[in-house]
């Protein structure tokens, strides 16, 4: 996982896709990572789709582009976790979202990315995978 959240710090935009309601894929940028007690977990707010979609079918994939013609995919499942401490933590580690969200604040949400199957890749070497 360490290994997993260091090339997504280097690299920090990357695509969620999840499915919505009628079995399509839907796919939208996103910029957060933390690890946080031996967790994955990424943020987005209870209002959008995206957290609908995740609580719905928690199965998702992400998938990040490396200035260097590398790419890791991340297949896992989003599960809620409901603490404050948690959001807290990712917002600590992205103050951007400081402006936008608060731990305490109802919308603020953070899923762990968990039985995750992470695949880096490159045209230049043979795809390494990890599972945490």
């Amino acid at each position: 996982m360490d290994e997993v959240l260091a090339y997504l710090k280097k690299h920090p935009t990357y695509f969620l896709a999840t499915v919505d309601e009628n079995g399509n894929p839907q796919v939208r940028p996103f910029g957060t990572a933390t690890k946080f007690e031996g967790k994955l977990l990424i943020q987005t707010g209870k209002k959008k789709t995206v957290s609908r979609q995740m609580h719905a079918h928690p199965r998702v994939e992400l998938c990040a582009l490396g200035d260097d013609g590398s790419w890791l995919r991340v297949a896992a499942d989003a599960h809620e976790v409901d603490s404050t401490e948690a959001r807290q933590a990712v917002l600590d580690d992205h103050p951007k979202l400081q402006g936008m969200y608060a731990a305490d604040d109802g919308n603020c949400e953070v899923f762990a990315l968990e039985n995750a199957t992470a695949t880096f890749s490159s045209f230049t070497a043979e795809p390494k995978t990890v599972t945490f």
